[in-house]
């Protein structure tokens, strides 16, 4: 039975939290679980920022795609109005979506479909979505071609979708803890080919940091971050994505005016343990409410005062914090700031 085989593997997902692993090496581990009862060609999982639900770090399965349709798959990721995209799922709450439910319209509107899936041979794609307490951490995407998945493997990583997401946002929780800013600032400007045309050259160490997950990484998150900027509709794009050794990253794209209209610049900065205070906070499971005192409280701000601020009630206040505290395993306000300031 499908139920007993997903009992067993949401026990194996749970060890393999507990023991500590960074995301990288926990999805990679979960991948070898999900394959012994569900069969892909080509399969990659990523960890998605809950604040931007913009990828931060990628893991593919045994088989990678050809490096040359990684940037088509970028593109349809954050493409405007792409059915099925990670976002576009993240933000209905779905958890299982395969492209054989949507309309025959939206499949040939769909470029990852027409663009990569079809042309490298396969057909059918099913997404997992990594979703706890409606905040999404991460995503599964799976190709196969051939047979459809069934409705009992549709079930199987439905019922697995949870405690993916308890692991992924434990793993993003250590390494947030475990952050120090480094690097330089740089600056490179992409073409609207995907070519990058120029750069600081501080941009040369991001690239070994990037290029150190894969190759190509760099130039590749360099064409999502200009593709996000051309679709959005505010004309910018932001992101957060960890590099080979760990570190945290904040990306911003925007088009470039006058002759060069068509050319987006990207600014790469060094994540402050400031920036990422707000994924802590969501890694510890909060409430929009606890989020809203927490960052009063590491603000100074007294009992009396967070009320004020807040227009609760001092008692409300107080609950509040004793929520927190145990959410975030603190005794007092003191314990609750240092356990959400990263050390530098």
């Amino acid at each position: 039975m499908w139920e007993d085989r997903a009992h067993r593997a949401r026990r194996d997902i749970a060890a393999l939290a507990a023991s500590g692993l960074g995301v990288s090496e926990l999805h990679a581990a979960a991948m070898d679980v999900v394959a012994r009862s569900v069969g892909t060609e080509l399969t990659c999982w990523a960890t998605i920022d809950p604040e931007t639900l913009v990828i931060s770090t990628m893991t593919n399965g045994p088989t990678r795609i050809p490096v040359e349709y990684e940037p088509r798959l970028a593109e349809s990721e954050y493409g405007s109005d792409q059915p099925h995209s990670f976002a576009g799922l993240a933000r209905r709450g779905s958890t299982v979506a395969k492209l054989s439910e949507l309309p025959e319209r939206d499949r040939r509107r769909s470029t990852r479909l027409q663009n990569v899936w079809r042309p490298l041979g396969v057909d059918q794609e099913l997404r997992l979505m990594f979703l706890a307490d409606g905040v999404c951490w991460g995503a599964a995407g799976m190709v196969r071609c051939g047979s459809d998945f069934t409705a009992r493997e549709t079930d199987y990583l439905a019922a697995l979708g949870p405690a993916l997401a308890a692991a992924t946002r434990l793993a993003v929780r250590s390494e947030a803890h475990g952050h120090s800013a480094a690097a330089r600032p740089a600056v490179v400007v992409v073409g609207a080919d995907g070519t990058l045309r120029s750069s600081t050259p501080a941009a040369r160490e991001w690239q070994d940091r990037l290029d150190g997950i894969a190759p190509a990484r760099f130039a590749l998150m360099m064409q999502v971050m200009a593709s996000g900027a051309r679709s959005a509709a505010s004309g910018g794009f932001a992101a957060r994505i960890r590099d080979a050794e760990g570190e945290w990253a904040a990306l911003t794209a925007s088009p470039l005016l006058g002759e060069d209209a068509d050319e987006v610049a990207v600014v790469i900065e060094p994540v402050s343990a400031d920036q990422l205070v707000g994924l802590l906070l969501a890694a510890y499971g909060l409430s929009p409410r606890e989020r809203e005192v927490c960052h009063e409280v590491m603000a100074g701000r007294s009992t009396a005062e967070i009320a004020a601020s807040l227009f609760i009630s001092v008692n409300t206040v107080q609950d509040h914090l004793k929520s927190i505290f145990a959410k975030v395993a603190v005794r007092s306000r003191g314990e609750l700031v240092a356990r959400l300031r990263p050390a530098a």
